[in-house]
C-alpha cells in the first residue's frame, strides 16, 4: 500500500461502539499474522468483537484513550493504539501504552510511529509525564520503540505466549515526556 495516505484520530466511545466489527477485523487479522497482542490464534471474530465491545465503557469513562489510523481515500481501519492512564493517586503522572496494532496490509507505512506520536502528544498535553509499555523481545515492535526514543528497562523471561502458545520473553520500555 505504498503511497497510501492515512489519517490518525482519537476515537470516542460512540465511534468504537458503532465500528466494533471493523475493529474486530483488525484484531483478528493482526493476531492471524502472528502479532503478540494478548490473544492466541486462531482468534474467532466473535471473541475479537466481544473484546472490543468491553472497551466501550472504559473509553466512555476516560480510563482508556484510543486512536485509529485510517486510509484517507476510503476510511479503512489500518491501525490502533491505546493509552491507559494510571488511576491511583500516586500514579496519575503516568500511563501505559497498549495494543499498538497495524493491519498486515498496511505495515511499512510508518503508521505505528504516527499512532505512537499522537498518543505521546495527547499524554503530554494531559499531564502524563511518563509512559511504559511491554512488547515481545526480538519483535519488529521492539526495534520500532527503540527507534522512537523509548528506553529499555529489561527483559522478563517467559512473560507471554505468542499466538501459537509458545512462551517468549517480553521487553519493558519507558519514555519520559518531560523535556
Amino acid at each position: 500500500m505504498s503511497g497510501t495516505a492515512y489519517v490518525v484520530d482519537e476515537v470516542t466511545a460512540e465511534e468504537l461502539d458503532g465500528s466494533v466489527a471493523e475493529f474486530a477485523g483488525l484484531l483478528t487479522a493482526t493476531v492471524g499474522d502472528g502479532a503478540s497482542v494478548g490473544f492466541l490464534a486462531p482468534l474467532e471474530p466473535d471473541e475479537s468483537a466481544a473484546w472490543w465491545r468491553a472497551l466501550v465503557p472504559e473509553l466512555a469513562a476516560g480510563r482508556l484513550v484510543l486512536w485509529t489510523a485510517r486510509a484517507a481515500a476510503d476510511g479503512r481501519l489500518a491501525g490502533t493504539v491505546q493509552l491507559r492512564p494510571a488511576t491511583t493517586a500516586n500514579g496519575r503522572h503516568r500511563g501505559e501504552v497498549a495494543k499498538l496494532m497495524v493491519h498486515p496490509a498496511d505495515r511499512g507505512q510508518r503508521l505505528a510511529g504516527r499512532l505512537l506520536a499522537a498518543l505521546e502528544g495527547r499524554a503530554a498535553r494531559s499531564g502524563i509525564r511518563l509512559l511504559v509499555l511491554d512488547t515481545e523481545t526480538g519483535s519488529p515492535a521492539e526495534r520500532m520503540y527503540e527507534t522512537a526514543g523509548w528506553t529499555r528497562v529489561g527483559s522478563v523471561p517467559d512473560y507471554a505466549a505468542d499466538t501459537t502458545g509458545v512462551l517468549h520473553p517480553t521487553t519493558i520500555f519507558f519514555k519520559s515526556l518531560v523535556r
